[in-house]
């Protein structure tokens, strides 16, 4: 069984985080069966963007790095307080353990800034939310910036907004399966890959 932990800072957008988790839930109902998908964050409940509430499965001090194949992070709005969780030392280890590990990491929009603070990013091509303000930030972490919808560095994928998120956990799940899975997921769901 392939194991994913969403991290899910406070303010994070829930369009983002939910396409990890249909995509991911998709693959273990119809799919090949092989992939869960476990929810973490700072706090036991999260307020995503726009006040909704949630439960996460584990607190990170819990997590066990071992334990998973992959860490999936949606981006978040700094008006729902997204970059004081996002930028806490704890979620940065996080990313570096994950990364030490070479395990695949998968971000979406401004998740890519919490990657770059990290230092998982220096000297390595990845993308950010299409603001002056945020690729700015990205440039300020040494990362080399491409203007892509989406950019994959070896083990991490940056991507550029929350149109790219559906694509992004696709590419997660072939990256954890086969592109001929993932195509089959993808055809039930209605999408043409």
């Amino acid at each position: 069984m392939k194991k994913v932990l969403l991290l899910l800072p406070n303010g994070f957008e829930v369009l983002e985080a939910s396409a990890f988790i249909d995509v991911m839930g998709w693959n273990h109902l119809e799919g090949d069966g092989s992939t869960m998908l476990y929810t973490c964050g700072l706090r036991k409940e999260i307020v995503s963007s726009f006040n909704q509430r949630f439960i996460v499965d584990i607190l990170i001090d819990e997590v066990d790095v071992e334990s998973y194949d992959a860490l999936a992070i949606p981006g978040g709005f700094e008006e729902y307080s997204y970059y004081t969780d996002a930028y806490d030392e704890r979620v940065l280890n996080l990313i570096r353990s994950f990364n030490d590990k070479s395990k695949v990491i998968a971000s979406i929009c401004v998740a890519a800034l919490p990657l770059g603070r990290s230092g998982v990013l220096n000297g390595k091509d990845a993308t950010t939310y299409n603001s002056p303000k945020r690729r700015e930030a990205l440039l300020g972490y040494g990362v080399n910036l491409v203007d892509s919808p989406i950019v994959q560095t070896g083990n991490i994928t940056t991507s550029y907004g929350p149109s790219t998120a559906i694509d992004v956990a696709f590419l997660l799940l072939e990256q954890l399966t086969s592109q001929s899975n993932t195509d089959a997921v993808a055809k039930l769901m209605g999408f043409n890959r």
